[in-house]
């Protein structure tokens, strides 16, 4: 038996106006999707604990099969551990996005989906100009960098960072670092400033008329992780595809492999097809392969409707349709898990914490009955009268059935 985990991050949505009382995932044809539900079991799952904040961090380690409350430990950890980076013991690894701020507001959190080759110079400059014995900087890929404090007497953990992409056309005043230990923080976001408004990378982005990278901000702390092993938890040999630092400091954490796609970008242009095939050839060597599609959180952030319905006919046709085409014909016996992490409404352009629509597929059929439904949505599915509290189960409880 083979297993494939098809995540649409930010999929699930609210009603909407202009959508005429729709949510995306009503709106967009999903053909695919729609399938599933009538063949599988459907039903609502909560991958973010209560009082936890709802991040992909702690959704996807919820859909991975760990408990967050258990082994979460941060986001810039996780995302530290993808790029190789080592961290010593009393080091704190926070995430540095490049960002543009515009009179004090958070216009752009990816900087106008910044090149990974321009913001690796940007943040190389950093490294030689603000960076210190005591802070470094490292490039990961689009807006998405690392920043890595040591010898700092106070617990960093503790300070309050708020992620950029919830406050998009706010003031910044109000979500600044705070608490003990936040006055370098801050010290460090506001000198980056003049240093990168001044780079000729954001030169040139501003006679194209494009965003500038104009400030870094610093958020998601935390130290090292440590998670058990995915084969030791549920014997199965895993790996993951996924455009996103975080995922994969979060595979690599848990000893699965991390597999790069040529032309994945985590955006609207990546290279669906060929994260298709590489999850195709995976399943050949691994029992189980997680699929992760960023763009639907990411157009869900930018507060576009069009945009998202978009990304998630595209995830449903290139990965969903392909993949599950392919394995069909293949005549091997499969199980199929689909579901977004957590919802990104457009309405609030950031996260939150409801529980998110899931179908499970078995090629043998056992799957279908009383908690199929005739298409997958938000509204359909919860019409199945099934939900699972905690997220976390859902792999080794449902799609394992141990």
């Amino acid at each position: 038996m083979k297993y494939i985990v098809l995540i649409g991050d930010g999929m699930s949505d609210l009603p909407l106006k202009e959508l005429k009382g729709r949510t995306p995932l009503e709106a967009a044809k999903t053909p695919n999707m729609d399938r599933l539900a009538q063949m599988g079991a459907c039903g609502m799952v909560s991958n973010v604990p209560a009082g936890m904040a709802p991040g992909s961090d702690i959704a996807n380690m919820s859909i991975f099969g760990y408990d967050p409350k258990k082994y979460y430990s941060g986001r810039g950890p996780l995302e530290a551990v993808s790029l190789g980076i080592k961290l010593k013991k009393g080091e704190f690894a926070f995430r540095c996005n490049l960002v543009t701020i515009r009179v004090n507001v958070m216009e752009d959190f990816t900087a106008g989906h910044i090149s990974t080759a321009e913001a690796k110079k940007l943040i190389k400059m950093l490294d030689k100009t603000i960076g210190s014995k005591n802070v470094r900087f490292y490039p990961g890929l689009s807006y998405r960098h690392i920043a890595v404090f040591s010898g700092i007497k106070d617990d960093l953990s503790r300070v309050e960072c708020t992620p950029p992409h919830d406050i998009t056309g706010k003031q910044i005043e109000r979500y600044l670092p705070s608490g003990k230990g936040s006055e370098k923080i801050n010290y460090l976001m506001s000198e980056s400033t003049m240093y990168l408004l001044e780079d000729p990378v954001n030169i040139a982005r501003m006679d194209k008329k494009q965003r500038p990278a104009n400030m870094i901000w610093l958020w998601g702390q935390g130290k090292t992780p440590s998670m058990p092993s995915f084969k030791k938890i549920y014997n199965k040999k895993a790996a993951v595809i996924t455009a996103v630092h975080l995922l994969k400091g979060m595979a690599a954490t848990a000893g699965m492999t991390s597999i790069d796609v040529p032309g994945a970008t985590g955006f609207l242009d990546t290279n669906y097809e060929a994260k298709a095939s590489y999850a195709l050839k995976a399943l050949k060597k691994h029992d189980i392969v997680f699929v992760h599609v960023e763009a639907p959180d990411e157009c869900g952030h930018m507060g576009d409707t069009g945009l998202k319905v978009r990304a998630i006919e595209d995830f449903d046709r290139k990965i969903v349709g392909k993949i599950f085409r392919e394995l069909e014909a293949s005549g091997e016996e499969f199980k199929m898990l689909v579901l977004p992490d957590h919802p990104t409404p457009i309405k609030v352009m950031s996260h939150t914490a409801d529980p998110v629509p899931f179908v499970i597929f078995c090629s043998d059929g056992s799957g279908r009955g009383k908690y199929s439904q005739p298409a997958y949505s938000e509204k359909n599915i919860k019409k199945s009268g099934f939900s699972i509290k905690d997220g976390h189960q859902l792999i080794g409880k449902r799609l394992f059935c141990t």
